[in-house]
């Protein structure tokens, strides 16, 4: 019987409009667009990945081998299957005729590429054109940036390695070009017999071939895979098929749309204080309506109903706003920088990521409303007429449904999560920080009150209504602190980040590496350098080691089992690694268990392993390690495990066997040295006369890239991250505006005492300038202590503190905090005190 009559109640209110539920509405509707917008753009992104995988992969099919060519048996074999293109891929110098040298990534294509797409090159020109040979120089297309290193015009003929070769046309994009990952350098497109010819492609280069399939009609994805593993030999070749065109795209896509999503997750949280605090507000104006009712005998459940109702049909509105503004916003942006995506979007509006933040925002009016409607419910009718909300939250419907609500949300958040545990932790996290900042802001609230005694004139009034019940301290410095600390964690990861790659990594870091140095001219590239260096080297700046790929295939007799190794050391069982073989300890060894063997030891083979590996497969000094390198397999014995610092300047092998355990193989070998950038230029124009086939990688430049990427991408997160600040802001405004008349009535009665215009804005200045300097510092320091593991534990970088932007970020929250209190003491001072006393 009564939910109808409350029905009833509740449309009759909600003819009045939305007064006092604004901010409820405003932090539902931020959180929701929140999430909303970032799961519509990830959305949109799978979906234009997925429209044009084939055109990504370059076929239905990508069949890769290594360092080796299909042979002609197999490529009849691949043919059977359907249409065919053929791309090889490696590095090389390419060097301008005034001695400039870069190092391109260089791929060589068949006549049938591409299978599905187009090249787009500069001014309309023909792939097929362009490659054509001009006489003794191959045709290439290259990219803007090469011609730019280089100092080359179109038409100009340059060398790569030792090729003559002329620049027909500027390489735009490549259909295929998102399925190939990273490159060191420019992209340079060439026919397939240009690299063979060129010697790219001989035994022990760092090369590869790829054959992409378009299927003859009929033809299953499982049926050619099938045929495939039929015609070439077991465990040479890798099979990827359109639906796993980019799958590290697709990895970053969902981690990206959770972290963004938390984040708008993390604001729902910040400004569900707003959304008690409104509905609490609401509830305070409507004590003696409550009163009324139960005064006629109607019990709690009805007064519950009745705004329980208002509330959800209003929620419904909020999260309606959020879903129009989630989705749209990214339709409008998408469209507008669609040309610059680096990855295929169809932006539109998709009902699952749309439905995920809905229910998100539901969730959270439910975990934040119910509260305050519980003390309704139990507040007797003598207290409301004496205008007090004095119920206590008890066990309860209420109190079930938000606990309920709460753990819904949480789940939820998880459940959605590509990562579980990360999403667990992140919760956790949240939810401590949130608690934290409650009980900071409650002692705060504390703290004042004891000091208020010390002082006198404004600072002790601002410091009792800092204590007082309606106290800002306790409602918007936990939701303002909690978008600090987003910030500040954004902010100090990035920092760390940067400094890692623009200071500590310079430093630690060769600025040049040189690889495919041949096995047999060591001595003469190493005189090759120092001419370039013009002066002696020394360990401490040049480094040159024997290099080669190998593959651990059993442990102490047993073949290996990847269920049994650890995480950290999984990477080195799961495909090839690096490996070197060295006489005597080198600088850089960092040995960490055992003994590096003699400078001239000649006995069974030993290894030096790194440590993470080490401990990950259970391994200790002296057990056995089977390994199979350079078409050799070997018995070893572990020796030592190292510490292998893989951004370091010294022996970054995962594996380091003793010299004579390959001697006479001959490898080729790697060098790593220290140089200023006017070395490096010098370095690099010496080796192209005498060795212009040994690739020169600037892990400057690669550095300065990492750079520029960073900084896009924690923009563009700093932005996301400023939605929960945006949230606290609201919880603020909320606050002021629910204590506007009780602001109202004690600027009347300071006047009617004597106290000074400037005096009562002086109190509200340091009333809310100390709740944004309480919610900054917390913000901050829980900022650090969850940027901090991300940096050492996650990163392994160095910790660096950016302090002006710490500082910035505690005025910040400090200096508009207290512009909203001038805001709510101007409005206070706007009315005479005469009609605002009487109204009470």
């Amino acid at each position: 019987m009564s939910l109808p009559l409350s029905l009833r109640f509740a449309i009759r209110e909600l003819r009045s409009g939305v007064r006092g539920f604004r901010i409820f509405l405003a932090c539902l509707a931020l959180g929701v667009a929140a999430i909303a917008a970032a799961g519509s753009t990830a959305e949109a992104f799978r979906q234009g990945l997925a429209s044009q995988a084939a055109q990504i992969l370059g076929g239905d099919l990508a069949v890769g081998v290594e360092q080796r060519e299909f042979s002609p048996k197999e490529q009849l074999a691949l043919e059977r299957l359907g249409g065919v293109s053929y791309a090889v891929a490696s590095r090389a110098m390419a060097q301008a005729p005034s001695g400039d040298r870069r190092l391109v990534e260089l791929r060589g294509v068949s006549e049938t590429y591409p299978l599905v797409g187009q090249v787009d090159l500069a001014g309309g020109v023909r792939l097929a054109d362009a490659l054509k040979p001009d006489g003794n120089a191959a045709g290439v297309v290259v990219e803007q940036a090469l011609l730019d290193r280089l100092g080359l015009k179109l038409g100009e003929r340059f060398l790569i390695g030792n090729v003559p070769v002329v620049a027909k046309a500027v390489l735009l994009g490549e259909p295929d070009r998102l399925s190939r990952g990273f490159g060191l350098g420019p992209r340079v497109l060439s026919r397939i017999q240009m690299v063979r010819d060129g010697g790219f492609l001989g035994p022990g280069l760092p090369f590869g071939e790829t054959a992409r399939i378009a299927l003859r009609p009929g033809l299953s994805l499982a049926a050619a895979k099938a045929a495939i593993a039929r015609a070439l030999p077991a465990k040479t070749f890798r099979v990827r098929d359109r639906n796993e065109a980019a799958p590290g795209f697709s990895r970053l896509i969902d981690q990206l749309e959770y972290f963004l999503g938390f984040i708008g997750l993390s604001s729902l949280i910040a400004g569900g204080l707003g959304v008690s605090g409104a509905v609490g507000a609401y509830l305070e104006a409507r004590k003696s309506s409550i009163a009324t009712l139960k005064a006629l005998g109607a019990d709690g459940a009805l007064a519950r109903n009745l705004y329980l109702i208002q509330i959800a049909v209003l929620a419904s509105l909020g999260v309606a706003i959020g879903l129009v503004v989630g989705g749209a916003a990214p339709l409008i942006l998408g469209n507008l920088v669609k040309k610059d995506l680096p990855v295929p979007a169809l932006f539109a509006l998709y009902p699952e990521p749309l439905a995920k933040a809905a229910l998100f925002g539901l969730l959270s009016a439910a975990a934040f409303s119910l509260a305050p409607l519980g003390r309704a419910r139990a507040t007797p009718p003598a207290a409301l007429f004496r205008q007090e909300l004095t119920g206590r939250l008890v066990f309860g419907p209420e109190l079930v449904g938000a606990v309920l609500a709460a753990a819904a949300l949480a789940a939820l958040a998880i459940v959605t999560a590509p990562t579980k545990l990360s999403a667990a932790i992140m919760i956790a996290g949240v939810a401590a920080a949130f608690v934290a900042l409650f009980l900071i802001g409650l002692a705060s609230a504390k703290a004042a009150g004891w000091l208020r005694v010390l002082t006198s004139g404004p600072v002790r009034i601002g410091l009792a209504n800092l204590a007082g019940p309606r106290s800002a301290a306790r409602t918007a410095a936990p939701a303002i602190g909690l978008g600090v600390a987003l910030l500040a964690a954004v902010v100090l990861i990035q920092s760390s980040l940067i400094a890692e790659v623009t200071v500590t990594a310079p430093k630690a870091a060769p600025a040049l590496v040189f690889i495919e140095i041949p096995g047999d001219k060591g001595p003469a590239f190493d005189a090759a350098v120092a001419q370039g260096f013009g002066r002696r080297l020394t360990p401490s700046d040049y480094m040159r080691f024997p290099f080669a790929t190998g593959r651990i295939t059993a442990l102490n007799g047993h073949p290996v089992d990847k269920a049994k190794i650890g995480a950290a050391g999984q990477y080195a069982f799961d495909s090839d690694i690096s490996l070197s073989a060295l006489g005597a300890e080198p600088q850089g060894s960092d040995v960490v268990s055992g003994r590096w063997w003699p400078a001239n030891y000649a006995g069974p083979p030993l290894i030096a392993l790194d440590d993470e590996v080490a401990k990950a497969a259970g391994l200790k000094i002296g057990d056995e390690i089977a390994l199979s390198t350079l078409g050799r397999d070997f018995q070893a014995r572990l020796a030592a495990t190292r510490k292998v610092d893989f951004g370091g300047f010294g022996p970054d092998f995962t594996l380091v066997l003793d010299a004579a355990a390959l001697a006479g193989a001959n490898p080729r070998q790697v060098a790593i040295a220290k140089a200023t950038p006017a070395e490096e230029v010098r370095v690099t124009h010496a080796l192209g006369a005498a060795f212009p086939t040994v690739d020169v990688i600037s892990v400057r430049e690669q550095l300065q890239a990492a750079t520029q990427l960073f900084d896009k991408v924690t923009l563009a997160v700093r932005a996301a991250a400023a939605v929960a600040g945006l949230a606290g802001l609201l919880v603020l405004a909320g606050a002021i505006a629910a204590g506007a008349r009780a602001r109202a009535k004690e600027a009347a009665t300071l006047k009617v005492l004597g106290a000074a215009r400037w005096q009562i804005l002086a109190a509200y200045l340091i009333e809310y300038g100390a709740v944004g300097a309480i919610a900054g510092l917390a913000g901050v320091a829980l900022g650090f202590a969850a940027a901090w593991p991300v940096v050492v534990e996650v990163f392994e970088a160095t910790w660096s503190v950016d302090w002006t932007g710490a500082i910035g970020l505690i005025l910040g929250a400090a200096t508009i905090t207290a512009a909203g209190g001038m805001i709510a003491a101007l409005n206070a001072l706007a009315s005479r005190p005469a009609p605002v006393l009487r109204t009470e």
